[in-house]
């Protein structure tokens, strides 16, 4: 028979006086039974589950001190340095990865308390194309940084005035590209656990049955 499901607690998100109402910007537990990441397609294949662009890649949960890596995978700055400190790796994709190649990002929000870009005002959503500037850590949409920087070649942070090459402009949402740096289906943390869950499974089983006498 099929293992039993993943415990709740993954799907039970604190998510406090910062919940958001009505934008789902967070994954619920009910979107996790089928092991992490969503429901097989017809074809059998996994379907793509992008996280949130508000949560951490490690926890699943929105975060409170937001670093990115240069590939633009964010984590909560709690959760990801005891991580490092004890697997030295990027949790994500298993790659080595150092407290000193994290960048703090500065997200803004609007008096609703939503998060959005600072220069245009507009509410960031699952269908915004957000970037983050590393030099600063200020985080804009695309379409801005594209019509203030890049088109003119004024290649300043507009809100320090920091210059910036455009390789720093890093990706931290694209909704037209589906990155396994937001695919959770693809994170090596949960791939890992789940293994390890299957395990336990599979001994927990064979103690049964074996005591069972069957």
């Amino acid at each position: 028979s099929d293992p039993p499901p993943s415990p709740g607690g993954l799907g039970r998100h604190a998510m406090g006086k910062r919940q958001h109402q009505g934008d789902k910007l967070y994954i619920r537990a009910s979107e996790w039974k089928y092991e992490f990441g969503g429901k097989r397609s017809e074809k059998g294949r996994r379907a793509f589950k992008r996280l949130p662009f508000d949560c951490c890649a490690l926890s699943l949960r929105p975060f409170e001190n937001p670093v990115a890596t240069p590939e633009g995978v964010i984590f909560d700055l709690m959760n990801i340095v005891p991580y490092i400190k004890k697997h030295k790796k990027n949790p994500v994709s298993g790659e080595p990865l150092k407290l000193k190649m994290l960048k703090k990002l500065n997200f803004h929000k609007n008096k609703a308390g939503k998060y959005h870009c600072p220069l245009t005002f507009k509410e960031f959503s699952e269908h915004t194309h957000i970037v983050a500037i590393w030099t600063s850590g200020n985080v804009y949409s695309f379409d801005a940084v594209n019509e203030l920087n890049l088109k003119p070649k004024m290649m300043n942070d507009l809100l320090t005035g920091e210059s910036f090459k455009r390789s720093e402009i890093i990706s931290i949402q694209d909704p037209h590209n589906f990155s396994n740096t937001r695919n959770v289906t693809s994170f090596l943390h949960l791939k890992q656990k789940k293994k390890e869950r299957n395990q336990r499974w599979r001994r927990q089983r064979y103690i049964e049955v074996k005591f069972r006498g069957g």
